[in-house]
């Protein structure tokens, strides 16, 4: 598991830097096992050691790509798949975090509803400028819960609101409540 200052998204990508042997031997495990990781949002302590807690929704990540970076250190890209509830975690001795989880049921699927299609042409005039993070991402411009997802992720918001916003299961609500945060976003940009 790894305990992040990040929400991941469903099919959003994270690319992340891997330096202490404990992860190092997780990525490691992983990999072998074409087997996911948890990530979750810290809601106290911090990334560094082992004393953070999570909130208890997350996203099962899969390793998509690694590479040996120019500094010596591991670069991996994951890309967020289901939601998951952490149902139970444990520090092992060597400070990895593990837990127990339950994969959280699909959205339903729903296309994009006209009052939201300005939302939906937002994502698709960024998508381009989102190389090479988002190279591993699959466009779906007319599923509501991709489109909100990508928001999510992209607009500038607190930590808490983004954990908010993994958390709603229907996507339809989840884009109104985005919408509210582009028209605040665009008002306080008039000043």
């Amino acid at each position: 598991m790894f305990a992040l200052n990040t929400v991941l998204y469903p099919g959003g990508p994270l690319p992340l830097r891997i330096f202490e042997p404990r992860y190092l031997d997780m990525v490691s495990d992983r990999l072998r096992r074409d087997a996911p990781f948890i990530v979750a949002l810290i809601r106290s302590g911090s990334e560094v050691g082992s004393g953070a807690t999570t909130h208890s929704v997350g996203t099962l990540a899969r390793i998509v790509d690694w590479n040996r970076q120019d500094d010596g250190l591991l670069g991996i890209i994951a890309l967020g798949g289901r939601r998951a509830r952490v149902l139970d975690t444990e520090i092992r001795s060597d400070g990895l975090r593990v837990a127990s989880a339950q994969v959280l049921e699909d959205e339903p699927a729903a296309v994009i509803p006209p009052e939201h299609r300005r939302l939906a042409g937002l994502v698709r005039g960024l998508f381009d400028q989102l190389e090479p993070r988002y190279r591993h991402v699959t466009p779906r411009f007319d599923d509501a819960s991709w489109v909100g997802y990508r928001l999510s992720e992209l607009l500038p918001m607190p930590l808490a609101r983004k954990q908010y916003l993994l958390e709603i299961d229907d996507p339809l609500l989840r884009l109104g409540e985005i919408a509210e945060v582009v028209k605040t976003l665009a008002e306080s940009g008039d000043d």
